[in-house]
């Protein structure tokens, strides 16, 4: 049965706040607190303020939070491989949320950056990445980004197709260079996680499969499946410097077993190679995935504990093998980001539904008894935070602006788009008399936010603002109708042809 004060609609993870006013540390950003008087405040700038100058919705990020996240991983994967293989190289995930300021972030922290794109890759070399530390990925690479990323003598290109080897080792010759290439391989590993952002298993659209095709006439043993050919092809094209081979088992993963699992097949993979080529490669990436938390719900794993236990698994499977240890590295976005980021939102309209037990709990209900669910609407929505229409993703929000005081009600936070699924957190308990012009703040929202952010109903998409130091400065603009217009082709206006009669005033005009 649940609690006297809890709503019969609530998700069973949820439960009903005793301190309103209390946040979830795992949630937020590390300077991220309220004042005296209850206000949210990061790094002791209040939101309040940050409203009023920038208005909202607004993302709003921790510079001294994304630092501290990025020189964990680096230190804690450093720490854990040292004795294996000198350390482990840290590239930052650039489709996670990527922008100038970011990328200058990323290269003083001594971090790599991982971009999937001729855009993401311009935005990397214009903030000053030396290019031995960058990496392109992508699985339909065109031959202007290849060639981009060959003249910019890139630390890596991630080959995901047999096609791909050959392009990219043809652009190479063809500019009298060696392209350095990794494989990115699928190695069948089924992660924990939501269907479109589960990358390992052979059913998708990215990497080179390990299975092999047992065809009439292979000889037994013979390895013949993509992954295989495509390091035969790559040691023989003389435009391409095979380093290793890569793997991304998917998003948003708190489980350990999956990444341990990837790690052994992928090192069988290369004691493979030895065997067959007479070469060990020098270079494993095994990706990232790592899950953040955006509800109370989620755990997340330390960086120690995940570098500690994939450095144990690399370890063994590499005695096993006699293999010798290749040099890892490891590609955090969100862990780094999300949690730097909380999206401000101004509440708007509101209404109270009454819902049957039965459509929320998942339990038989009497259907003639109904409870009540509260509808927050903000000033913002899909087009600024996609993730709950594309994978149902949860989050979490608070009053912002003052004290939460009034009777925790549950509630569902919704976008101002013209869509039923705009919605921006789908459970939450918030004070009763939450309303217009109060101030919600939705942590967790670094990753995957500004970077799916569109135009939907011709919405301008928010700035994005960094906080250091008790300052705050934006690091993205916010767009204005007159960007949305500047790309809009519009008719030249109408003129009146002198050879015609003058219209009639007030008769419609000829365009």
């Amino acid at each position: 049965m649940p609690a006297p004060d809890r709503s019969p609609l609530a998700p069973a993870w949820l439960s009903f706040p005793q301190d309103q006013a209390r946040l979830d540390t795992k949630l937020w950003a590390e300077d991220v607190d309220r004042g005296d008087d209850g206000v949210l405040r990061i790094d002791g700038v209040s939101v309040d303020e940050l409203a009023a100058e920038y208005g909202t919705p607004l993302f709003v990020m921790s510079e001294r939070d994304f630092r501290s996240r990025a020189a964990t991983f680096r230190d804690a994967f450093d720490d854990a491989f040292r004795d294996l293989c000198g350390g482990v190289d840290v590239f930052y995930a650039g489709k996670s949320f990527l922008c100038t300021e970011v990328a200058h972030w990323v290269r003083e922290e001594g971090l790599g950056l991982d971009t999937c794109s001729g855009g993401e890759l311009a935005v990397a070399l214009s903030a000053g990445m030396p290019g031995h530390r960058l990496g392109l990925h992508g699985n339909n690479k065109s031959a202007a980004e290849i060639t981009r990323a060959i003249d910019a003598d890139l630390g890596r290109i991630v080959v995901d197709s047999l096609q791909e080897v050959a392009l990219v080792g043809d652009l190479a010759v063809q500019r009298g260079r060696r392209a350095n290439v990794m494989l990115r391989l699928t190695p069948g590993v089924h992660a924990s996680t939501h269907e479109f952002i589960a990358t390992a298993h052979e059913d998708q659209k990215f990497g080179l499969s390990l299975t092999t095709d047992q065809g009439p006439g292979q000889a037994a043993g013979e390895d013949t499946s993509p992954a295989a050919r495509a390091v035969a092809d790559a040691l023989a094209h003389p435009g391409i410097n095979l380093l290793g081979v890569h793997c991304h088992i998917g998003s948003q993963i708190f489980e350990p077993e999956g990444f341990e699992l990837a790690a052994q097949r992928l090192l069988g993979f290369l004691a493979g190679v030895r065997d067959r080529h007479g070469v060990e490669l020098a270079e494993l990436d095994l990706g990232g995935g790592y899950g953040i938390a955006y509800t109370e719900e989620d755990e997340p794993r330390p960086a120690a504990e995940i570098a500690r236990a994939m450095a144990s698994v690399v370890g063994a499977t590499c005695r096993e093998l006699r293999l010798q240890v290749p040099r890892i590295s490891i590609e955090p976005g969100r862990a780094i980001v999300g949690p730097t980021t909380f999206t401000l939102y101004t509440a708007g309209t509101t209404k109270t539904v009454r819902v049957d037990a039965a459509a929320g709990s998942g339990e038989p209900q009497d259907a003639s008894v109904t409870h009540p669910r509260r509808y927050v609407s903000v000033d913002g929505g899909m087009s600024d935070n996609a993730r709950p229409v594309l994978y149902g993703a949860d989050y979490s929000a608070v009053l912002a602006s003052r004290a939460p005081e009034a009777e925790p009600v549950l509630s569902r936070v919704v976008g101002k788009h013209c869509e039923s699924g705009d919605i921006v957190v789908r459970d939450v308990y918030l004070p009763e008399d939450t309303g217009a012009g109060d101030l919600l703040a939705v942590p967790g929202t670094g990753a995957y936010c500004w970077v799916l952010s569109s135009n939907y109903n011709y919405l301008t998409r928010p700035p994005v603002v960094a906080v250091a130091d008790g300052r705050a400065r934006l690091i993205v603009r916010g767009e204005t109708e007159e960007d949305l217009f500047r790309r809009d082709v519009q008719r030249p206006p109408a003129t009146h042809d002198p050879a015609l009669p003058a219209p009639e005033p007030g008769a419609p005009r000829t365009v």
